[in-house]
């Protein structure tokens, strides 16, 4: 029976994420007195598929869990450069990415092809990956502090609050029933969690992990489980298209402060405000034919979902074909009058002809050959990539600056 649960419920995780059409906005927040404003949205995702899961790393990067080639992986928004990389490049799919205090790193929730899902810490610098907990499977999950994870763990048939000490390897377990929002009370030494033991009116309870005390703070919005907390006493919420706030001791009931279906939400599911309490992003399930709409005025370039869709793809396929060797799947995406150069303007092959000779000819010489991409940042029709090259017994490092035009490569830059 545990076993068919697991499964059940890793299946219904990965399904669910697979079939939402879900954007992700960025808004300017500002709060006097008992009043809170939201202004200048921004969609940050402009992805087809599935973004969920914000969290602000720091005041210029948040973290998301997007959809790239059929699977899951850990996006890196960039708010001063209006910019998204991506952090790793594994075969599992990627959930819940949070930063791990004190270290520049990132955690999150990785379930592989074969099933296994655990909790992993990945190296901001090169997106290297280490489990965190071996034998729990961890669902949704917060971190206390630099040792001290709490969590909901898959378990039997239910999902129980843990506390685990990442030094020493020893959990704990303090409930059961809870839902998936977690988050660390700001200046506090609590954890706030959901309880769902009452089927009729969900909880929001405190934890804390030190003493394991557990207190009751209030009601959820009648089926809602997501939240965040701007300070230590305000909580925000979402329900279908609208947004609400919770003030302790002041609200005696969530309060209505924004409508989202300007934006084509007519779901939120998950929020996350910057520890400076001036920044919000909202998650939300998109209607069908909705365009993503945006208050800001500027003069960042705005490139819609499709084309940074295309233009990852094109490289991205290039990049399969060479570790497949495969030159006509490779060359294909190339432009005619493609040009390849070393950095800064040393020219290497100019024309698709000779590009072809020279990659037949190292393809054929190079029978280990692997290229894996360790970083990539796509701003506009340009995709940069660092990459790590396997070619004959050695590794070495380069970037490649591709340059897409109409559908096709027409320009390749590499440092070394």
């Amino acid at each position: 029976m545990r076993y068919l649960f697991l499964m059940t419920m890793l299946a219904f995780f990965s399904l669910t994420l697979a079939q939402t059409n879900s954007e992700i906005y960025l808004f300017d927040l500002s709060k006097e007195k008992n009043k809170i404003t939201l202004k200048n949205s921004k969609n940050i995702s402009n992805n087809e598929g599935y973004d969920n899961q914000p969290s602000f790393f720091d005041n210029r990067y948040i973290l998301f869990a997007s959809t790239r080639n059929d699977q899951t992986d850990i996006a890196k928004y960039d708010i001063r450069y209006n910019t998204k990389s991506w952090l790793n490049y594994t075969d599992g799919g990627e959930y819940s990415p949070l930063k791990v205090p004190e270290r520049n790193a990132v955690s999150a929730v990785r379930l592989d092809k074969d099933g296994k899902q655990r909790l992993y810490r990945y190296m901001w610098s090169n997106g290297e990956s280490e489990e965190l907990i071996e034998k729990l499977v961890v669902a949704y999950y917060t971190w206390y502090d630099e040792n001290t994870v709490v969590s909901a763990v898959i378990e039997e048939e239910n999902l129980n609050l843990y506390v685990t000490n990442i030094k020493s390897g020893e959990s704990k377990t303090y409930d059961s029933n809870v839902g998936r929002s977690f988050h660390r009370i700001p200046n506090t030494n609590l954890v706030s969690f959901i309880s769902k033991k009452n089927d009729k009116q969900w909880q929001i309870k405190s934890l804390n992990p030190l003493t394991g005390a557990i207190t009751i703070l209030a009601n959820t919005i009648k089926g809602v489980e997501d939240i965040c907390w701007l300070d230590n006493e305000t909580i925000l919420s979402g329900k279908e298209s609208i947004l609400y706030k919770l003030t302790l001791k002041k609200d005696n009931n969530w309060k209505k402060i924004a409508d989202f279906s300007a934006y084509g939400i007519d779901n939120i599911t998950r929020l996350s405000a910057n520890t400076s309490g001036n920044k919000l992003v909202v998650t939300g399930d998109v209607k069908e034919n909705s365009a993503p709409i945006s208050t800001e005025k500027d003069n960042t370039e705005t490139i819609n979902s499709s084309s940074i869709s295309e233009v990852e793809s094109i490289v991205q396929k290039q990049l399969d074909a060479y570790n497949a060797k495969n030159v006509d799947v490779f060359m294909a995406t190339y432009s005619d009058d493609v040009k390849l150069y070393n950095y800064p303007n040393e020219i290497l092959s100019e024309g698709k002809a000779q590009m072809r000779k020279d990659y037949i000819s190292w393809f054929d010489r190079t029978p280990d050959l692997k290229a894996t991409v360790k970083k990539r940042i796509i701003i506009g029709n340009k995709v940069i990539d660092e990459e790590q090259v396997t070619a004959n017994g050695r590794i070495f490092n380069t970037v490649a600056i591709y340059e897409v035009v109409n559908g096709f490569i027409t320009k390749v830059t590499f440092m070394q």
